[in-house]
């Protein structure tokens, strides 16, 4: 009748796959609870840690769940109970944690009706109410763990991509929030030629480096022509940081989803809690607030705890 989740954090584009890879955390997440309830339709009952709207058509996670308990034809509804730990706007996908955590939990509850992969499209509809646009490189790792990249939209299809042993994520969020939404308004809709078979070359190269473990090819692919020159402005310090983590030993360094967060991808838990080091080294001579986060790669994806 009830189960509680973990819905991991992730990070989105990894520099060189705007709206198409995205990986899965380990140790950043929220929790939620979702209860089977004799009322039909979807009720949020509960939010800790934020200030979101209980409304559910208002709330990412009713959006997701009312997309999918229409496919479900069920004579029972849920309550759905969501303690943020992923702060809205940070760039590791707080929408998406909700989204599909909510369509994970409800089809649980309703017998496993749906496999993993096919939960993406539901989830994707929070990401509309989120962002307006319906991507999918945040709920995908979400639900699946570990890489993941989105070869085509129109039908959906979700390539899985198992992350190499040793690989490490060193995340960094300045306190200040940049929306998706207003982030997707400064790119630009035309790119030249020359930016895009850079883009597509970088893409993949980290698509063969994760599937052989070449970790040196995984940094080199790590490079972002066409949304990190436009995004990276908005960033306090992106530069420095960028330039502070390749000095420490990161195999690449990039916008994390929309940001204000920036990623780090490294070999080896040691070199990632030194990128980290180097990173606050950075903002503590600052007046803004940060958090920094080291993870593994979540194989799994939404978890029940």
């Amino acid at each position: 009748m009830e189960i509680k989740l973990f819905c991991p954090g992730t990070i989105a584009n990894l520099s060189c796959g705007f709206d198409v890879m995205g990986t899965c955390l380990d140790t950043v997440g929220d929790e939620m609870i979702v209860r089977k309830s004799n009322q039909k339709g979807i009720r949020i009952t509960k939010i800790v840690g934020a200030d979101l709207p209980l409304e559910t058509e208002k709330n990412v996670a009713g959006v997701a769940g009312l997309a999918l308990l229409e496919k479900l034809d069920a004579d029972f509804g849920f309550e759905i109970e969501i303690y943020k730990k992923i702060k809205a706007g940070s760039g590791i996908g707080s929408s998406s944690a909700s989204a599909a955590g909510a369509v994970f939990g409800i089809n649980a509850l309703a017998g496993n009706r749906f496999t993993r992969k096919e939960l993406v499209q539901f989830a994707m509809q929070g990401e509309v109410l989120a962002s307006g646009s319906a991507h999918a490189d945040n709920v995908a790792p979400a639900l699946l763990g570990g890489f993941t990249l989105v070869r085509a939209y129109n039908p959906l299809d979700i390539v899985r991509i198992e992350s190499p042993a040793d690989l490490f994520a060193t995340v960094i969020h300045p306190q200040i929030e940049l929306k998706t939404s207003e982030m997707r308004s400064v790119l630009q809709p035309m790119v030249s030629l020359k930016s895009a078979i850079a883009q597509w070359g970088n893409v993949g190269g980290l698509v063969a480096g994760l599937y052989t473990s070449d970790y040196q090819l995984i940094g080199r692919s790590l490079h972002d022509e066409i949304v990190e020159p436009l995004r990276g402005k908005f960033i306090p310090h992106f530069e420095s940081v960028k330039k502070s983590a390749m000095e420490n030993g990161a195999l690449g360094c990039g916008i994390s989803g929309s940001g204000p967060s920036v990623f780090a991808l490294s070999q080896g838990i040691e070199t990632a809690q030194k990128v980290a080091a180097a990173m606050r080294n950075i903002f503590e001579d600052t007046d803004i607030a940060f958090e920094i986060h080291v993870s593994g790669i979540n194989s799994e994806g939404v978890k029940i705890i």
